[in-house]
This record gives structure tokens, sequence and C-alpha cells, in this order.
């Protein structure tokens, strides 16, 4: 028979890895709760209806790459494509949103797409959401909050900033007439894919990869031309804060983000590290999402980034950390001591339960272990053999600075481990 696999896209992340994870997961929740962000835990499963009600449904998540099926009831749910809709139901349905509120959440979702280096079907990313604040103040805390994680990650010089306003709804609509007018005279110019945004998402089109697109589009209308002033003054309150704050960024007019729920403030933190996945983080502000799905009208801004993209960038700064290495390992040779070993052991974890101690399980000969003990990287190896169960006694041996190993009685064991270490990191 043969063995199972993986649906493809769908990776699992094993213990070598899991340890770069959990530091960058750490940092960023560390930088969340310190500028007051609770966080919240969603369902994975959610309607269809809400992302087709937040996100649109002639969006490509919609259309072509939600995992979405019917329950045992008829009803169609999806494995969620994106993490701003769930929060915003959530934040609805259990009143979070009574008075202004900060939140964060994180996790896996899922979109059916052509897997690649930094992009899978499952793919992880970590959010932050902003509720109750019309002001551009939260879109700069925001960003702000983002170019000090850079700093805190070693990043900071391989990201740019790159920022647009894409108006109220209206406007949006007065200039998605104008381009499409101006595109529609280039029609046989335009790419396949733009073609057929042509009829259901035009101003996806500003934002297309093929380059004789891009060249079409010098001569198209400007987006800013047909913004409101309320979109106008808003905009230039937030690149004020930008600029006192010493951000760089970068005004892209023909960034205008994928999902429909974006008005005024959209931004992206871009890299050339990664090839053509260059967008590491992305966000804006959404003032009618909440109203859209069925709330009291809240304005709201937030962001998401990949995990898995961030750790490639990571990678490629070399700013990963090294992996830990324990502290001890436990050497027992024959089933008395490692009967007394597996006591003596849990004793000094209680006692210093900070240290990372291995024990070689299953026995095996003395030689064995030792080499396992050596392979771990661990400073120090506990060492029980027949002479010192008897005599109530464990063998401590350095095993990085060639220190001569010590045998003393099981009660200073902790006493002696602590020194012992102490003196291997000084």
């Amino acid at each position: 028979m043969d063995a199972l696999r993986s649906i493809r896209g769908m990776n699992d992340i094993l213990p070598a890895d899991t340890g770069h994870w959990q530091f960058l997961e750490s940092r960023v929740a560390e930088l969340l709760e310190r500028y007051g962000y609770g966080e919240v835990r969603l369902p994975i499963v959610e309607s269809s209806a809400l992302f087709s009600r937040s996100i649109g449904e002639v969006t490509d998540i919609v259309e072509k790459e939600m995992y979405s099926f019917e329950d045992r009831n008829g009803d169609s749910i999806s494995l969620r494509p994106e993490g701003t809709a769930g929060c915003v139901r959530a934040a609805i349905q259990n009143n979070l949103i009574a008075s202004p509120c900060r939140l964060w959440y994180s996790g896996p979702m899922f979109r059916y797409e052509r897997p690649q280096k930094g992009r899978q079907r499952q793919f992880h990313q970590i959010g932050a959401e902003i509720f109750g604040y019309a002001t551009p103040d939260a879109d700069a805390e925001l960003i702000l909050m983002l170019a000090r994680l850079w700093r805190t990650l070693g990043i900071a010089d391989a990201v740019n900033l790159e920022i647009n306003s894409i108006g109220s709804s209206e406007s949006r609509a007065s200039y998605r007439a104008a381009l499409v007018t101006y595109l529609e005279q280039h029609r046989d110019a335009l790419d396949e894919d733009s073609q057929r945004r042509l009829e259901s998402n035009p101003l996806r089109i500003l934002d297309s990869k093929n380059p004789e697109t891009q060249l079409l589009l010098n001569d198209a209308p400007a987006l800013v031309d047909y913004l409101d002033e309320d979109s106008l003054e808003h905009f230039a309150a937030l690149r004020r804060y930008l600029d006192t704050a010493g951000v760089r960024y970068t005004v892209n007019p023909r960034l205008v983000r994928g999902l429909d729920y974006y008005n005024k403030t959209v931004f992206e933190w871009v890299t050339d590290k990664l090839g053509a996945q260059g967008t590491v983080c992305a966000g804006g502000r959404y003032d009618a999402l909440v109203g859209q799905l069925g709330g009291r009208d809240t304005p709201g801004v937030g962001f998401a980034m990949g995990m898995e993209r961030l750790l490639l960038m990571l990678e490629a700064c070399e700013q990963l950390p090294e992996a830990r290495s324990p502290d001890l390992f436990v050497v027992a040779a024959g089933a008395d001591a490692h009967e007394a070993a597996l006591a003596a052991v849990e004793g000094l974890r209680n006692a210093q339960p900070e240290l990372h101690i291995v024990q070689q399980l299953g026995g095996g000969s003395f030689r064995s272990q030792m080499k396992k003990a050596d392979r771990s990287g661990a400073a120090l190896a506990l060492l029980w053999g027949e002479d010192e169960v008897a005599a109530g006694e464990v063998t401590i041996k350095p095993l990085r600075d060639g220190q001569e190993q010590v045998r003393l009685p099981v009660a200073d064991l902790s006493d002696k481990v602590s020194t012992l270490l102490q003196q291997q990191t000084h």
C-alpha cells in the first residue's frame, strides 16, 4: 500500500524549522501586546457568504481561490482565505466594537493557487486591526509599529514602504468609469488577465505585472485626480505623521490592493529579496466593512503579514537565530542507572525549570550515548553508571571547554550545574 502524503501546497513544518517560527511569532506577539492589541483566536472555517460579501464576488480570491464546500446541512462554508473578514465578524458578533479596540490574530489561511516559494495553498498570517478610529493617526500607528518590527527583526534595510489613497467608494466609482473608458480604447493591447479584469475589477489592472500593460497605463487617467477632499486630507495627514516620525515611504499611485473592502489608505511593505513574491506585509483602511457585514457603522484599518515570506526574508538577511542546544545531556548505562537518572533529573528540573535537559531513552552502550551527547551540542553530560548508583553520586562531564569531569553527591547536583554553566558562558 502506498504511503499517504500531504496535499500539494499544504506542508508540514518540522522541528528543524519550528524554532524559527516560534522566534518570529513571539517577537510579533510581544510587540503587538506592548502597543495594546488583544489577541483573538478565530475559526478556520466560516460561512462562504462572509468572504463574498467582504472581499468581493468578482475578486480572484472568491472566484478562483477559495476552498468552499457544502456541509451536511447544505450550507456553503469555506476555509478562510484571509483574516480581516473573520475578525470583523467576531468583533460584531461579540460586541467587541462597542468602544474602540485593537485586535490581532494569527494562523493558517487557505487559497487554491499554484504553489511556489513563499506562496503555498495553506499559508500563515499574523494580522492586526483597529476599530473605531476614522482618523489617520490609526493608520500611522500600524505603519510605525511595523517599522519598529522590521528594526527589531534586523530587516529594516531590506523592506520598503509603498502607500496610496484609493479614496471613497464614490470617488473610486468615478475613476473606474474613466479608467474603463480609456482602457476600452486599447483593449487589444491588454494582456488576457487585464482584459478579464476590465469587465469585473478594472482597478486591479493598475497593479498588473505585465510590462506592456504598465506602459499603456502611463497615459491612463490618474486616480489622485478623482479623490474626494476628505480622502486627500486624510492622506496628507498620514504623510505628515510618517514624515515627522522619520519613516521613509514611496507614494505608489497604482497601488490599489486586491480586496473590495478597502478605502482611503492602502499600503504595502515590499522587498527585492524574494523574487516575484515581493510583498511581505500589506493593509489599509476599510471604513464601510463593519456596516457591510451587519454591524453598526464603525471605521477600521489593519494589516496582515505572511509568515512564510517573513521567514524567507530573515533567512536572506541572515537574521534567523541559531537553534538552541540543550544545556545537559543525560547518559545512563544499565537499568538501575537509568532509573536513578530519571529520578535525579526530575529533581533537577524542579530546582531549575529553565534548564534544557535531554535524556537518552531506551538505553544503549555508554559509547553510543556519549556520541549522541556530543552531537546534541549540550554543554554538560550527566553520567550514571553502576558505581555512581551505588554511591548515590553523579559524574558531570563538560563537553565544550576541556575542563575535567567531576563526581559528586546527587544532592549537590543543582548547585554544581549552575556553577559550571555560568563558567561556560563567561
